[in-house]
């Protein structure tokens, strides 16, 4: 039974961090079933994954905000990665950098790790989202994000059966009504790259299978972009 008008965004995270991601991101668009991406401007791969996206403009792009990176260990998360400088002072120098390397303002606006939800970074972030007239993940109310198609816990033990075909088809059939964002992270020889590494590979595997595809259509899921909102 299908269930109308559920509209569906399938946003791959962390484009431009590695060539590895960049052919995930490349794969899962061409391939698979994401229609937008996020981009990591101060990363080896941005480059690359800017012109990509300007070689295939049915890919969304959007500002993943980078403010840091952190890794679970010993009961506590831990930094292994700090970005210098005020957060609003770095958030706007990404933008910058981001119409630089794609041409353009962002389609959408998240952030890595999702340090937006709270803090100063969820205050600077939302006037972002305001001035440029874009949602941003999770506050805007015309989409529901969804982050379940993740393959670790929130401890970052590894989840596996979170990114199987299966797990993926029982979560698209139960998607509300509206507009759903689908957060994923897919990679092509990306094992080494902790804290998620062979997870993206195997989402990768997930997000091309014909299963997922045909879920889609049974579901009556319709495929959007964000600039297609």
């Amino acid at each position: 039974m299908t269930v109308p008008n559920r509209f569906l965004i399938v946003n791959a995270d962390d484009f431009g961090r590695s060539p590895g991601v960049n052919r995930g991101v490349a794969l899962v668009h061409e391939a698979g079933i994401v229609t937008s991406a996020s981009l990591m401007v101060n990363r080896a791969g941005a480059e690359e994954a800017s012109a990509y996206s300007k070689q295939h403009p049915t890919l969304s792009v959007g500002l993943h905000v980078e403010l840091g990176e952190w890794v679970y260990r010993d009961g506590n998360w831990e930094a292994v990665e700090d970005v210098a400088g005020p957060v609003e002072q770095a958030a706007r120098q990404q933008l910058i950098t981001f119409r630089r390397l794609v041409g353009r303002d962002p389609t959408h606006l998240d952030s890595h790790q999702h340090v937006h939800r709270q803090g100063e970074a969820a205050t600077v972030l939302a006037a972002m989202a305001r001035e440029l007239q874009i949602p941003l993940r999770g506050c805007d109310p015309r989409i529901h994000f969804c982050g379940n198609f993740y393959g670790q816990t929130a401890k970052g033990e590894q989840l596996l059966e979170a990114i199987s075909v299966e797990a993926l088809v029982d979560l698209l059939g139960g998607l509300p009504h509206g507009v759903t964002e689908l957060g994923c992270h897919p990679g092509v020889g990306t094992d080494e790259d902790l804290p998620y590494g062979r997870e993206r590979s195997l989402e990768v595997k997930t997000l091309c299978d014909p299963r997922t595809r045909s879920a889609i259509i049974s579901y009556g899921l319709e495929l959007r972009s964000f600039s297609e909102l």
